[in-house]
């Protein structure tokens, strides 16, 4: 440790009248700089417990324990290290200056911390009146050497936010993002009178603040800006543009995408593209959206995903980084509840906590509940239910139980394409943080491969509270609570008066369905028992595949096997001749063996067949 005193957590604790576990906790979070760690204790240079007794003074709003509350909802880079607890990101500093990128894309799920690594990376480039550098000595970048160091301050930075550009038409969309774009000129006042600008420069820059630009010279902007930022203060320029496909989503919604498509495409290639005032770009989203050509002919365009290890713990907290925040708080023993609830994602190889839900969690007094569903709305998600299938639905429920969904993943997948088959509805689940890999993907010569499952208990509620309940909110809960009840007295003639009550106040024409569509209709009645049955449809068992499973799950209860036959109009009184048909089959193809040979000794089958909204029911 050569001539540099270091004295351990006992003697630090009582300089600083504090509780051993409570500077442990400092030590872990890296608020007590260049403490190490010699076997099970902790080793701080005295200097550096010096300088954190002087900060404490100066460093925000701290409790009546001298704690600093977590940010939520914070996302000022400047505030949250002033005020709030801090969870050192700033090394991602360092992995981009060493990239040398030109243009590199982040896709992560919302509230996974992008907005506020945008703030910090603001914060440390940007050039200003104001010393910034204060804001970063005592974190990890200041310690990477010179070569970062010097960056600090250094240029002019243009940062964008179309996070709530979240509008119901084009046109207020547009108006939206002209306010931002003119607020983000504002901000760049000198540039009004600057005489280093021509005439053109700064009438474009008057003429944008007075909001008379036409939507052309608006969809150019971007470029002009970085221009005239470059010739004022002789610097290249940085570009970070936050939740950029935000307004895409809002487009694929609500009905205008191709519009926002064109003006974003025009908008980002201006400055992403063969600008020779652009020193480096960041852009943070969901979805990559490349399809559509946005980033037409941008070869220098890096983009890191959940799958790509790069990068992987510069969004959400580590283990080691949320055992901190456990200490720092003084709840070491909280930690395997905060693993059940919001651990269990998959970046690349390393595991990943939820940052913004367990935030919450100590902000609330370390009360588990659902933090992360509730930021916003999902209605993204409810449009994806809107193609679900039996197939999907049976492979959704099973996740709910715990179950794994092998698919292919395409992390190019766009918001058109959403629901084009169950591994689109996959792969989008998995880059908006709904699933995660069970290990690391498997690469082939065909594409990607993965094992995905949900993460943790809160996903599960999200689950249950926006997938299983659109499931069962396309049914009426009278219908639902009559199918059950059928189910759960062996009852043919109840299910058959529930699915002909539900069939005959549905708003729906069931004029020509198909099997299909009863199939998935009766699935949807059944979800609701997904806590007493692992609910399966079109599986293999015996000598053919069954439509419909329900296994219990304690042996008590019976087993249900059901069977369905569809037929036109003219041919709707053979639907008793029908429904025994389905019945034999599956004696016939021995579909009872799969349960049977789980030692399910009680098994009710069901036979059903359908015509229009007419139905009949054989039970054996």
């Amino acid at each position: 440790m050569g001539h540099v005193k270091y004295i351990g957590a006992g003697e630090a604790a009582d300089y600083l009248n504090l509780t051993d576990r409570r500077v442990t906790g400092l030590c872990r979070s890296g608020e007590i700089k260049d403490a190490v760690r010699e076997g099970k204790k902790w080793m701080m240079p005295e200097e550096e417990v010096i300088a954190y007794a002087r900060s404490r003074n100066t460093r925000g709003r701290e409790d009546s324990a001298g704690l600093r509350p977590c940010a939520v909802g914070n996302t000022s880079y400047v505030d949250v290290i002033r005020d709030c607890y801090y969870v050192d990101k700033t090394l991602l500093i360092k992995e981009l200056v060493d990239d040398k990128s030109m243009v590199t894309l982040f896709t992560r799920p919302r509230r996974f911390g992008k907005t506020l690594a945008m703030s910090m990376l603001k914060t440390f480039f940007e050039r200003t009146e104001e010393d910034t550098a204060l804001y970063f000595k005592d974190k990890k970048i200041w310690s990477c050497g010179k070569k970062y160091r010097e960056l600090q301050g250094k240029f002019p930075v243009i940062f964008l936010s179309f996070k709530d550009v979240k509008y119901n038409n084009w046109a207020d969309s547009m108006e939206a993002i002209r306010l931002v774009l003119r607020d983000e000129f504002r901000r760049h006042s000198e540039l009004e009178h600057s005489e280093k600008l021509d005439g053109a420069d700064r009438d474009f820059y008057q003429r944008m603040v007075r909001g008379t630009l036409s939507s052309v010279e608006y969809s150019r902007s971007l470029l002009y800006l970085t221009k005239m930022l470059a010739a004022h203060c002789g610097e290249q320029v940085i570009i970070l543009i936050d939740e950029y496909d935000t307004p895409i989503q809002q487009g694929f919604i609500k009905g205008f995408y191709e519009d926002v498509i064109t003006f974003m495409r025009n908008f980002l290639s201006g400055g992403l593209k063969d600008n020779d005032e652009l020193l480096f770009g960041v852009l943070t989203g969901i979805l990559r959206v490349s399809k559509e050509n946005l980033f037409s002919g941008l070869n220098n365009l890096s983009v890191n995903t959940v799958l790509d290890t790069k990068y992987s713990d510069c969004f959400g907290f580590t283990e080691n980084e949320v055992q901190g925040m456990a200490d720092y708080y003084g709840k070491p023993e909280k930690m395997d509840e905060i693993r059940a609830w919001y651990d269990g994602y998959r970046f690349g190889s390393r595991e990943i906590y939820n940052p913004w839900s367990v935030s919450s969690y100590f902000y609330n007094d370390c009360t588990a509940k659902n933090f992360w569903v509730n930021t916003s709305d999902n209605e993204i998600l409810r449009n994806l239910m809107a193609a679900i299938t039996p197939e999907l639905a049976e492979e959704l429920i099973s996740l709910l139980q715990g179950r794994r969904v092998s698919t292919q993943i395409n992390t190019e997948v766009i918001y058109p394409g959403i629901a084009d088959g169950p591994d689109a509805v996959f792969s989008f689940l998995l880059l908006a943080g709904y699933l995660t890999p069970e290990r690391v993907p498997e690469e082939t010569d065909i594409g990607t491969f993965a094992d995905l499952r949900l993460p943790n208990l809160e996903v599960r509620r999200v689950y249950n509270t926006e997938i299983l309940s659109w499931i069962k909110g396309r049914t009426s809960p009278n219908a639902v609570s009559q199918v059950e009840k059928a189910i759960y007295l062996n009852d043919a003639e109840r299910l058959k008066e529930a699915l002909r009550n539900y069939m005959l106040t549905c708003a729906s024409s069931f004029d020509g369905a198909a099997e299909g569509f009863y199939h998935g209709m009766v699935l949807g009645l059944v979800a609701s028992l997904s806590s007493r049955y692992y609910i399966r449809s079109n599986r293999e068992s015996g000598e053919g595949r069954f439509d419909l499973q329900l296994e219990p799950k304690q042996k008590s209860l019976p087993g249900v096997i059901m069977e369905f036959k569809a037929a036109g109009a003219k041919d709707a009184g053979r639907l008793p001749e029908l429904a025994e048909k389905a019945l034999r089959q599956i004696e016939d193809h021995a579909y009872k063996t799969e349960m049977q040979q789980r030692g399910i000794e009680k098994i009710v089958c069901y036979g059903a067949a359908f015509s229009g909204k007419k139905v009949e029911i054989r039970v054996g």
